[in-house]
């Protein structure tokens, strides 16, 4: 009576699972042709993959007479091509549109590849840069853009010519030569200078400017007796060439972009070419003071000058960093100085530490990537054609694939040019090491990293949507794209008329309006609340507080919170729709489903070594091979497998295990069942509140239903057997013709116990 029992609650807590499975993933199921040794030649396994739906089976020659005559290629070819599609599998080139459960298997596949490709490329680009090169950075700009003369003028404060050369003669040169120690003492005999004792001072540094003609510009006919020269403002169709001053020396004498190998800058007022007039300052501090003066008492500087460029750079070896600066002081036709700068701290030297060779690996690893998603894009083009652009996630494949590609062009060009022109820089420390050529081109590098890394992480949104929850924001921007736009043409009309005013009405006064680029922007700190109102109430009290009320009210208040509205109302449409969607098989699902498979597996095992050793314990200090075959055999299990496992322990081989032999096995098996048991609770703590409860009680309620029971029906019988086969991949059971429809074997039983 107690087996039956337990074999009608073993089977209803196995029925139960199925049955809650079914229900909750909402899948329906194809049957297949029965496996060899089944019952009944009626029986039908069911699955939740079937290729194809009832009726449609083909005989194993059909199929594959099919797939030959489908076949592209023949021989070997068509089975490179079959795992070529296998390695490369994808959402967009396995059918997965009427397979739900193929579908979160091949995203959760791609999902988990392109993990470890996010975190290469993180590893990549972060490996690349250092913390120390902030305060690199901020040491630097504190000590030659912050450090005042004796009557406070500092390079941030240079406003005139004297001042310009007040800030050389002084700060700037007591900044570039270091030579002793705070107490006065010598650094040492190195003539180099190293700066707050640590930063190499490379080469000299340089200066340089750029001029333009006399009467390059239109004076007024009532003007033209009063002033006798006209400067424009800088262009180099404006350009001055000629020599001038002492006529003799790089100073003196323009040079062209090509023969500085130079490029052009962009700064506050325009943008500037390589070219000029230059002057290399010398290793000491004394030597280049005499040089200034000379440049200062010959009027180096005059009405035509535009800007002057100073130049230098300085290594670390510390942190393997360089620090290239330009101090840039610009000299508008207005009069007056306008100063600027540009510091590119950078790594140019990338192989030094064991780190770095961990980055070269990284490297090699993202290179292998790219390659393996230019394939993977081919192979989804090649099926889907023009279709396939009409995805925004396939375009942003194609954006992150570009971007990594043209990334690995500036890393090959970069360290081309490093090692070409490093040697050459260095050769001579007492000329001009120009490492703006480098700087620049590294910096280009970490931006085109910067950018490909946002993009890259952007993209995991392809692979998470199949949820539910992720879907809502990816379908709410779709379906509310064409409202927005035509509704940003409404408000981007509103919001330049404004900028426009802004511009004509403040322009002239407002720093924040002398522009129309400024003028954009600054119209977007107002919406953000960044915003001195009080600038615009000074330059017009009448004018600026109109601006400034009408703005506010109809951008801010009326035009973007219309925006918000657009998006509002279609998100409550699109959560409405998906709350009412069918229930889909997710990806919590198909870990519980990985989850009962694994538990199963490990019961089955556990249930083994208990059989095994119950047939010890039934034995004496001799146990013969006939009474342990028996034994187990009587508990369903295959004679090849009882061999096998006696064998191992039967060293001499007489078919007769001794006591000592007996121990052995006892204690292997032992080891075995707890390894196997802290598996299972590991397992089962991992898993805890993943929706497996529900499960359980599910299955206890057929339970306590089943205890009504006494046997087993046919289609209880079918569903064991066929659960059986499934979860534990055996091809059949090995005792199935011990089992009928009224009584299971103590096998089945055992199975069905573990559910």
């Amino acid at each position: 009576m107690s087996a039956s029992r337990l074999n009608n609650r073993a089977e209803s807590h196995f029925q139960a699972q199925e049955e809650h499975e079914l229900d909750a993933l909402g899948k329906g199921a194809w049957d297949n042709p029965v496996y060899n040794g089944s019952p009944s030649s009626s029986l039908k396994i069911r699955r939740l993959t079937g290729p194809s739906p009832p009726g449609k089976e083909a005989t194993n020659a059909e199929a594959l007479e099919e797939l030959r005559r489908a076949a592209p290629f023949p021989g070997c070819c068509f089975h490179v091509l079959k795992g070529i599609r296998g390695l490369w599998g994808t959402t967009l080139t396995e059918n997965t549109a009427e397979d739900r459960e193929l579908y979160v298997k091949t995203t959760l596949r791609e999902l988990l590849v392109y993990i470890i490709f996010l975190v290469d490329i993180c590893l990549l680009t972060y490996g690349m840069t250092s913390t120390n090169a902030y305060y690199y950075t901020k040491v630097m700009s504190e000590l030659f853009l912050q450090t005042s003369s004796d009557s406070g003028i500092s390079f941030q404060d240079i406003g005139s010519m004297a001042e310009f050369w007040e800030y050389s003669q002084g700060p700037l040169l007591n900044s570039l030569y270091w030579t002793k120690w705070y107490n006065s003492k010598p650094l040492g005999h190195d003539p180099q200078s190293y700066i707050y004792y640590e930063n190499l001072l490379l080469g000299v540094p340089r200066l340089r400017q750029l001029k333009v003609q006399n009467n390059s510009c239109v004076v007024h006919n009532d003007f033209k007796e009063d002033i006798s020269g006209c400067y424009d403002v800088y262009s180099e169709d404006k350009e001055n060439r000629s020599p001038f001053g002492l006529l003799n020396g790089t100073a003196w004498q323009y040079h062209t972009e090509e023969e500085l190998d130079g490029s052009s800058h962009w700064g506050k007022l325009t943008s500037y070419s390589g070219g000029g007039y230059y002057l290399d300052l010398k290793m000491t501090r004394q030597e280049s003071a005499g040089e200034l003066q000379v440049l200062k008492d010959n009027l180096w500087l005059d009405r035509g000058t535009r800007v002057v460029f100073i130049d230098f750079s300085v290594y670390n070896a510390n942190i393997n960093l360089f620090c290239v600066l330009r101090l840039v002081v610009e000299f508008p036709a207005t009069g007056g100085a306008i100063p600027s700068w540009q510091i590119r701290t950078v790594k140019l030297l990338r192989y030094v530490s064991t780190w770095d060779f961990f980055i070269v690996s990284c490297e090699v690893v993202f290179c292998v990537f790219i390659f393996y998603y230019i394939v993977e894009e081919i192979l989804e083009l090649r099926i889907h054609r023009l279709q396939y652009f009409t995805s925004i996630w396939n375009i942003l494949d194609i954006v992150v694939i570009l971007l990594s590609i043209v990334a690995i062009g500036f890393h090959i060009f970069r360290t081309i040019e490093v090692n070409r022109l490093m040697g050459q820089l260095l050769r001579n420390p007492s000329i001009y090491a120009d490492f703006e050529f480098l700087a620049f081109w590294q910096t280009q590098y970490n931006n085109m990293n910067a950018v490909n890394l946002f993009f890259a992480w952007i993209k995991i949104f392809k692979y998470i949507s199949f949820n539910k929850t992720m879907t809502q924001l990816s379908s709410t921007l779709a379906r509310c794209a064409k409202d927005i736009l035509g509704f940003a043409i409404m408000f981007f009309i509103v919001f330049f008329a404004y900028a426009q005013l802004g511009y004509l009405l403040f322009g002239t006064q407002v720093e924040n309006f002398s522009t129309f680029v400024k003028c954009i922007f600054t119209q977007f700190r107002i919406i953000l609340g960044d915003f001195d109102y009080n600038a615009i109430d000074n330059a017009n009290r009448v004018l600026g507080p109109i601006y400034f009320v009408t703005y506010v009210f109809f951008v801010f208040f009326v035009l973007l919170n219309m925006f918000l509205a657009i998006i509002n109302d279609t998100y409550s449409e699109v959560k409405e729709e998906l709350s009412n969607q069918k229930n889909e098989l997710q990806l919590s699902d198909i870990l519980k489903q990985g989850y009962n498979k694994t538990l199963m597996k490990l019961k089955l095992k556990k249930d083994r070594i208990s059989d095994v050793q119950k047939a010890l314990q039934k034995g004496t200090k001799e146990l013969e091979f006939e009474d342990f075959k028996n034994s187990l055999r009587e508990l369903g299990h295959a004679e090849h497998e009882i061999t096998a496992a006696f064998a191992r322990f039967d060293e001499d081989g007489n078919q007769i295990l001794d006591e000592e032999e007996q121990k052995r096995m006892q204690n292997d098996l032992e080891e075995k069942r707890v390894a196997l048991n802290a598996e299972i609770k590991n397992l089962g703590k991992s898993f805890r509140g993943n929706g497996l409860e529900d499960t359980l009680a599910f299955a206890e309620e057929k339970n306590n239903q089943a205890d009504k029971r006494s046997s087993v029906s046919e289609e209880e019988f079918q569903m064991c057997v066929t659960l059986f086969c499934s979860i534990t991949s055996i091809a059949k059971c090995r005792v199935r013709a011990q089992c009928t429809p009224g009584r299971l074997c103590s096998l089945c039983v055992q199975v069905r116990a573990t559910f």
